[in-house]
């Protein structure tokens, strides 16, 4: 990614986390902490990774929760950003964190035997 992609995708994040945390107001998103963005080398589109902290819901829901509110956000986002287009957004679960606990818990029963 070029480096004004990726100044682009960290400023998309924190704007993105900022808006979800502040002013969107479903109950049924929850916690949500956004991981990482995917820009395409037009910017036209934006891959935005989440990992939701309350296990207790079901993330599918809260992802598609999530999903409902990308045209507020692409507005709002679009308002703060000074590119000549706003990317389409897309809300996809960050399972890395999950894979990296269970490697390891693998790698720790590994040692114990």
């Amino acid at each position: 990614m070029a480096i004004r992609q990726e100044r682009l995708a960290g400023i998309i994040l924190k704007e993105i986390s900022e808006m979800i945390q502040f002013e969107v107001k479903d109950p049924n998103i929850g916690f949500v902490t956004v991981t990482g963005v995917d820009l395409t080398n037009d910017n036209s589109y934006c891959k935005i990774y989440v990992t939701f902290l309350d296990k207790s819901k079901n993330p599918e829901r809260q992802l598609e929760a999530l999903n409902r509110t990308r045209g507020f956000l692409r507005s709002a986002l679009g308002k703060k950003l000074a590119t000549r287009k706003t990317p389409e957004l897309s809300f996809h679960l960050d399972t890395s964190f999950d894979q990296g606990q269970r490697i390891d818990t693998i790698l720790n029963d590994v040692k114990k035997d």
